[in-house]
């Protein structure tokens, strides 16, 4: 897969914490955090599961619903991860191939 800008949702459990990102290289990004390269939150709460993942054509676009997503209410947030991944799936295996 090449690099593209995307935004994705990363969850430790069903209805569990969540974390919302933005990366022009998702499976780098999605690999440094379930290997724990770096410090901060989504080691602190074991948020490791991709349930979520959306292409943008471009990183402006990408940081911008990135931001959009943040501000929303939780509900709303599982709603989206809900209608593309209503068993919480790890989305991991998808993106690697």
């Amino acid at each position: 897969m090449a690099k593209q800008p995307a935004v994705y949702i990363l969850a430790n459990r069903r209805n569990g914490t969540l974390y919302i990102g933005v990366t022009s290289d998702l499976i780098k990004r999605i690999w440094h955090h379930r290997n724990v390269i770096a410090e901060g939150f989504t080691k602190k709460y074991t948020v490791h599961r991709l349930v979520y993942f959306e292409f943008l054509s471009s990183m402006e676009e990408a940081i911008a619903r990135e931001k959009r997503l943040k501000k929303w209410h939780r509900r709303w947030k599982l709603r989206i991860i809900e209608e593309k991944n209503p068993d919480w799936m790890d989305l991991w295996h998808q993106v690697i191939q």
